[in-house]
């Protein structure tokens, strides 16, 4: 690819995992709203349920979760016991039909949790929610955490696909990053939860770390593709040390530049479609059986907060200090500081402190954007069907687009509008171009490749 589109596309960009994105949430959305909202679920209406553990036991220096390092089970003792009220107070307002049909812990890590903890945890959301009979019960896990009791524990609250953060295998990379973690503690993480009955597995991967070349970065995916996961996500570092001052412990001048960042993920993307992976979005990838990869092929895939998802439930709940949720009304996000968040759990039991009130125009151009991040593709006459003559500004700058790209990034005949080969891996900053937000100037963002 010619080096100048790189660094005409490339700049900081949201990766549109909602719109409009979370530097746009306001103080005008709180608990009042929210219960609201969640009264308002149709009893037909199914759930997917995020619960967050914001601790870990050592800090990663690029990590840019809310989370934070402690030694000591005390402050996760007392995390739970607010989740619990917050749990109830969030169950208490859903009506008793309404079906759980997928649950994600994250973090954080949330098998930092003791065995009886984690076991607790998932029978309280099973005794205040409806369970459907199969719902999908998926686990971030840092192999540092893991042992005998919390593998079984992982199987008892029925896990059924488990995440697990590999980073990089190259030791340089991981001092640097500090995260220490040997490929053979990886794969003895990946055969433990197959053994407990996972169905699915997913491997993180990053690329754009400090000190990483495509020599090292080739050999960290040859040992990914030696777990045979089920899933990989491939996923460009975001330095942001103006967001998480810790990343200021990573140098700036061992971090690759947006060619270099562009050779690493296209190299690392050949090589897991090669070995058998098909290319999911910007950054996934699954076998041909995985029900991500079937989402593809019927036009289902979908973008939530942890990335693309074949999850199709109605509203996701975001249970946990800083967690977000979607409702059909718009989104809201809980209190960040965990002490504020367990004063405000113990008290009142919502912990919603901001959000957005979806508008007719952000629904147009939630649709326009998931589905170029989704669908590299944009078809006008169903965004007419859908939303009639709200569509039309969408519809018309989607137009003035195609007219004006002198790079081959769209192609755009009768009502398709495409990517091409050369756009797909621009497609957040061409999505970036339906985002009416953006010109306020509120939020930073990480590099678009």
């Amino acid at each position: 690819m010619a080096e100048h589109l790189l660094k005409k596309y490339s700049s900081a960009v949201p990766r549109y995992t909602s719109y409009p994105t979370a530097p746009h949430f306001h103080e005008g959305i709180g608990t009042g709203e929210y219960a609201a909202w969640l009264q308002a679920l149709d009893s037909q209406n199914r759930l997917s349920l995020y619960i967050h553990i914001p601790y870990c036991d050592r800090l990663c220096w690029f990590c840019a979760c809310h989370t934070k390092h402690t030694l000591r089970y005390e402050p996760i003792a007392s995390y739970l016991k607010a989740l619990r009220s917050e749990i109830e107070a969030v169950a208490g307002l859903v009506a008793p039909s309404v079906q759980v049909t997928a649950v994600h812990f994250g973090g954080g890590s949330p098998t930092m949790l003791k065995p009886e903890d984690l076991i607790e945890l998932m029978g309280h959301l099973r005794s205040v929610f409806s369970f459907a009979h199969d719902a999908e019960i998926s686990v971030e896990i840092d192999p540092n955490d893991v042992d005998e009791g919390r593998y079984d524990a992982l199987a008892e609250i029925g896990m059924t696909r488990a995440s697990i953060g590999v980073q990089d295998f190259d030791l340089k990379v991981q001092t640097t990053i500090n995260r220490m973690q040997s490929f053979e503690q990886t794969q003895s993480v990946v055969d433990a939860v197959r053994a407990r009955g996972a169905h699915s597995v997913n491997c993180d991967v990053l690329y754009g770390l400090p000190h990483q070349t495509l020599d090292t970065l080739r050999a960290t995916i040859e040992k990914i593709v030696s777990l045979s996961p089920d899933r990989v996500a491939l996923f460009g570092y975001a330095h942001v040390p103006w967001m998480k001052k810790h990343q200021t412990m990573i140098p700036q001048q061992a971090l690759p530049d947006v060619l270099a960042r562009y050779r690493q993920m296209k190299t690392a993307a050949e090589m897991l479609v090669e070995a058998g992976y098909e290319a999911i979005g910007i950054d996934h990838f699954a076998r041909p059986g995985d029900t991500l990869a079937l989402a593809v092929k019927e036009g289902e895939l979908r973008r939530n907060f942890q990335g693309y998802t074949d999850d199709s439930a109605d509203a996701l709940i975001g249970l946990g200090a800083s967690a977000i949720g979607k409702l059909p009304q718009g989104y809201v996000q809980n209190m960040v500081a965990t002490g504020e968040y367990e004063r405000m759990a113990d008290a009142e039991g919502l912990c919603v402190v901001r959000g957005i009130a979806l508008s007719a125009e952000d629904r147009v151009r939630a649709f326009v954007i998931e589905r170029i991040m989704c669908d590299f593709a944009l078809d006008l006459s169903a965004l007419t069907a859908l939303y009639g003559e709200l569509a039309l500004p969408a519809i018309e700058e989607a137009k003035l687009f195609a007219a004006g790209d002198r790079d081959g990034l769209v192609h755009l005949e009768a009502d398709h509008f495409a990517l091409t080969e050369t756009g797909k891996p621009f497609a957040r900053s061409i999505a970036a171009t339906f985002d009416t937000y953006l010109s306020n100037g509120r939020g930073r963002h990480s590099l678009a490749v």
